[in-house]
């Protein structure tokens, strides 16, 4: 069902995720528009959905004939007057550096109607970083997607009203997606800071240790039985955004090694232009990708221990996001698998390794540089109160959830997605 208050709709950058967000409103059935100061990117707007379109199918969110008249709802405009010419709602996805952003939004909150509601898509800023660009902050959000999920991250800002939030969280409804809105606001939200925690242990086998990147990928595929690894996901969200990610990160956090060797790692790929599916090329070849063959599983035999290192690796940012509040242990757990469409998250995984185990296996790796911008301090600090009582895991019974029939195993899980929790 559409929302009343939104009509029409402006999706600004014609990348991947303005591509992607725009279909995703076109199969609804509002009435949209991609914009793009790029002639270039919106020759490729078409061709980019196409591919996109067809991933939906593949993964069985829509069908054919859904995608087909999504994408015949949508037009293209290079002049920006013309583009939000009546908008209800602005979407903004162009690239990921913090100053484009506000210049962006400081241009449209000028040639938007008063009532227009202005989110952007970002996956590395915090709102309240873009959002005092903009003179109308009361209806401004924060509203990023995720390529092939219905998990959508809504965060408002210091002055988005309660109205706003309220109209964004029901469009997001419309859209046959789930909206989540964090207890406080953090870079990267809460599923961007998980994979964070996959890509650095991934990069680290790699750049580190010299595992071949498809073996990163089989270990993650064969255990999961999922259809894309790690690197095969960074080819089909871009190269160059994950590279725009890892430099911000190394801003904010500062310098440390597994950041360094994601940079490392990235950056002849950026050099060459080799930026994943959207050039035809990154890790892997495209449209023929070797992730994608049915021999690929079968061709090597990758080390048990590659895949607890990837484990390890989501769980210490899970231990980092509910330390500092950004959401609860069951939230953190039902983001991950609405995501992944796995039947844990990383709480349920730290059960059933035990903690003890846990705790021993990153104190070795942690020497290893593995993880190094872990604070083994902090996950001791968070692990503590369980220890003290016993409740170290599914071993015993008692973890984050109760054994033998943990909650996550249930049908009920996942239908009403989101406990929340007081915002900060």
């Amino acid at each position: 069902m559409l929302v009343d208050e939104i009509k029409k709709i402006c999706f600004a950058g014609a990348g991947t995720m303005g591509c992607y967000n725009s279909l995703l409103a076109g199969i609804a059935g509002y009435e949209t528009v991609l914009y793009d100061i790029s002639t270039a990117a919106l020759d490729g707007a078409s061709d980019g959905q196409r591919l996109l379109g067809d991933y939906l199918v593949a993964i069985g969110s829509f069908d054919e004939a859904q995608v087909t008249k999504g994408r015949n709802q949508i037009h293209l405009k290079t002049i920006a007057e013309d583009a939000v010419k009546d908008a209800d709602l602005l979407s903004e996805s162009v690239f990921e550096q913090l100053e484009l952003k506000r210049q962006v939004h400081s241009q449209f909150d000028k040639l938007c109607p008063p009532r227009t509601i202005m989110t952007t898509n970002t996956s590395t800023f915090m709102v309240s970083t873009i959002e005092d660009a903009v003179k109308r902050g009361d209806r401004f959000a924060a509203m990023h997607f995720h390529l092939g999920s219905s998990l959508v991250d809504v965060v408002p800002g210091p002055r988005t009203s309660p109205t706003t939030l309220d109209v964004v969280k029901r469009f997001v409804k419309s859209l046959n997606c789930v909206p989540f809105v964090p207890a406080k606001e953090n870079r990267g939200y809460v599923f961007n800071n998980l994979s964070t925690g996959l890509n650095l242990a991934s990069a680290a086998l790699v750049a580190g240790y010299n595992e071949p990147f498809e073996d990163i990928d089989r270990a993650w595929m064969k255990y999961h039985q999922a259809p894309i690894g790690p690197f095969g996901i960074l080819d089909l969200v871009g190269l160059n955004v994950a590279y725009d990610s890892v430099q911000d990160h190394l801003r904010f956090e500062g310098e440390n090694s597994s950041f360094r060797l994601m940079i490392n790692l990235l950056q002849p790929f950026i050099d060459r232009g080799e930026l994943g599916i959207k050039t035809g090329k990154g890790f892997y070849t495209y449209p023929d990708a070797a992730y994608g063959r049915p021999e690929f599983l079968t061709a090597a035999q990758p080390k048990s221990e590659i895949y607890r290192v990837l484990v390890n690796g989501i769980i210490i940012r899970a231990i980092q996001l509910a330390e500092h509040g950004v959401a609860n242990t069951i939230d953190i757990d039902k983001v991950w698998m609405i995501n992944t469409k796995l039947d844990s998250g990383p709480f349920g995984w730290l059960d059933q390794k035990g903690f003890d185990t846990f705790l021993s296996e990153i104190e070795s790796e942690k020497r290893n540089l593995l993880y190094a911008d872990c604070d083994l301090d902090q996950v001791r600090r968070f692990l503590d109160p369980f220890v003290k009582i016993g409740n170290t895991g599914a071993s015993v019974g008692q973890g984050f959830y109760a054994y033998p029939q943990p909650a996550y195993q249930e049908a009920a899980f996942l239908i009403n997605p989101f406990q929340g929790q007081k915002r900060n």
